[in-house]
């Protein structure tokens, strides 16, 4: 459902229990919960402003957050998603995935950022939301390519994007400021043509859980 003229925004996707959908005003309480509630999951692998965990991530910063999403968005330059599960017909915030510094013409690449809440952790809904962005990224969104970049020590967020088929592609020494000092990243990416003759990035991830479950 594309709601605009900016190519591929705003959308809703979804695929069973996971919803993407741009945010609203009304997610301050929920972001600010899950995210406080999360302070030592996310601290060590975000970039670091100065500031309190708390009043960084409080309803009234989400606001401030929320001013900069929708700019951006407007501008063409990032699709930032409220990742949400719907269980027994209820609506949950439980992460955020962002396609950002968007770049067309003859590159029309995009980088991703995403975060979830440890408490749903090891369900699938990242590598989900991840194959509904980037399929709908690859189509609709017209872009040709998606980059990752992850700490060496982020284990889970890793193997996020290799099962999914993201390449290792660099090591970018002393890349961003994060829990307190330039951390090295690990650079992965994507074309659309390694997943459209397999029916999409989504089509692959329900392979992968059907030959292993």
């Amino acid at each position: 459902m594309n709601l605009g003229a900016t190519p591929g925004w705003p959308v809703v996707l979804r695929d069973g229990a996971v919803l993407l959908r741009p945010y609203r005003r009304s997610d301050a309480t929920a972001w600010s919960e899950v995210r406080c509630a999360n302070h030592a999951w996310l601290a060590p692998w975000e970039s670091s402003p100065p500031g309190r965990w708390d009043e960084m991530n409080s309803p009234a910063a989400f606001r401030w957050v929320h001013r900069d999403q929708r700019k951006q968005a407007r501008s063409g330059e990032s699709m930032p998603f409220a990742v949400c599960l719907v269980e027994a017909g209820r609506e949950r915030l439980v992460g955020h995935l962002n396609l950002g510094n968007i770049v067309r013409r003859a590159f029309c690449s995009a980088y991703v950022g995403y975060w979830v809440d440890g408490r749903v952790a090891g369900r699938g809904v990242i590598p989900t939301a991840m194959a509904l962005a980037v399929d709908h990224a690859f189509g609709p969104g017209g872009l040709h390519r998606i980059e990752v970049n992850i700490r060496p020590e982020n284990g889970p967020s890793r193997r996020v994007v290799e099962k999914l088929g993201f390449r290792e592609e660099a090591y970018h020494p002393r890349y961003m400021h994060i829990d307190g000092a330039w951390r090295d990243h690990i650079g992965y990416a994507m074309t659309s043509e390694e997943v459209i003759r397999e029916g999409g990035l989504l089509a692959r991830w329900h392979r992968l859980r059907a030959a292993a479950s």
